[in-house]
């Protein structure tokens, strides 16, 4: 069974640039597409980007332009570079893997999140 693990969450100022880690264990990165969401304090979790097993990458509106998603295969893990930060960026994003979709549910397994928040 698939395992994933986020890393790289932090407290940072707007403007300012993170870089998030999923660490995939218990499958290759050619089998299943990884997916970025994101939840903010009372907000529903949202869909922010995804690459799929050819490495093609699709994001949502408000990270288009300054988030980036990457892949290292050698080392099973999924990147995603996310620059010029706002406040509203502030949630706990998640990494998922699955069908290449925005939707939750095309996710089969999920990883428990790291924290992003963006403040003055």
């Amino acid at each position: 069974q698939p395992q994933l693990v986020e890393s790289g969450g932090g407290a940072v100022q707007p403007g300012g640039s993170l870089r998030l880690s999923c660490a995939v264990s218990g499958v290759t990165l050619d089998y299943w597409a990884i997916g970025w969401f994101r939840q903010a304090p009372g907000k529903e979790r949202e869909f922010v980007s995804v690459i799929n097993i050819f490495g093609g990458s699709t994001y949502a509106e408000s990270a288009q332009g300054r988030f980036t998603i990457s892949r290292d295969d050698a080392k099973n893990a999924v990147y995603l570079q996310m620059n010029s930060l706002k406040p509203e960026d502030t949630a706990v994003y998640y990494c998922a893997a699955g069908n290449p979709s925005f939707r939750e549910t095309d996710y089969s397994y999920w990883g428990q999140g790291t924290q992003v928040t963006v403040s003055s």
